[in-house]
């Protein structure tokens, strides 16, 4: 179980086509192994061709199916009715708002991309897809992984370190949340202030760097033996 379990569900729209709780659990882990290994091929791409990175509905459509592949009829797919989100005060647009909706957060980050910085681009994709809440199930783990695309592009570089931002974030989801909370309480005021999100994903990528500097130097947070 993760730091407190804190997780928050949409009620899906379409029944599971895994009833088995253990079984469930065993395909969401596998699936989302696969997603993020997907993610970092999609770094390698990008950088290894020397593309510009533009951000694509057809990415976040395609990182979703891997997600929820074997879980939802609707995987890679938007939801087709509306969602509520248990354990959260935020109600996502009329479904039919959803498209527009992801192509302007799409054009945000590509518009944006040579004058924001990386974390504030990070946050945005992070932010914004989950207040569109585009899916039926997985709009966290799509985000997550968005974000992580967003952020390793925009630096240039497969960010170094084993213990991943996604990563950190699913092992205690509780101050993602709260920056979430902080974000849609600053929209719904008429403004766009992701500073609680960007403090988070500054911290948790100085925690990424420095699980590679505690590798190099064997876990001994540079602490001789006697």
């Amino acid at each position: 179980m993760t730091k407190g379990d804190e997780r928050r569900h949409s009620k899906p729209a379409d029944p599971e086509l895994i009833s088995d709780p253990t079984a469930q659990a065993e395909q969401e882990a596998a699936n989302a192994l696969r997603q993020y290994d997907e993610g970092v091929e999609t770094i390698k791409a990008f950088l290894d061709n020397e593309r510009p990175f533009k951000l694509r509905l057809s990415l976040i459509l395609s990182l979703h199916r891997v997600a929820l592949e074997g879980l939802s009829s609707f995987a890679g797919n938007f939801r087709p009715s509306s969602v509520e989100i248990e354990q959260s005060n935020h109600t996502p647009p009329d479904a039919h708002l959803v498209p527009e909706l992801m192509e302007e957060m799409c054009d945000y980050i590509n518009e944006n991309w040579d004058q924001k910085t990386a974390i504030h681009l990070a946050a945005y994709a992070m932010w914004r897809l989950n207040w569109i809440h585009p899916f039926a199930d997985g709009n966290g783990r799509t985000s997550r992984i968005i974000s992580y695309v967003v952020l390793c592009l925009s630096l240039g570089e497969t960010l170094p370190g084993n213990h991943t931002i996604p990563e950190q974030i699913t092992e205690n989801r509780q101050p993602y949340f709260d920056a979430l909370d902080a974000a849609d309480a600053a929209y719904a005021a008429g403004e766009i202030d992701l500073s609680k999100m960007e403090n988070l994903l500054e911290n948790m990528l100085g925690a990424q760097l420095y699980s590679l500097v505690r590798e190099a130097g064997g876990g001994t947070d540079g602490v001789e033996d006697d």
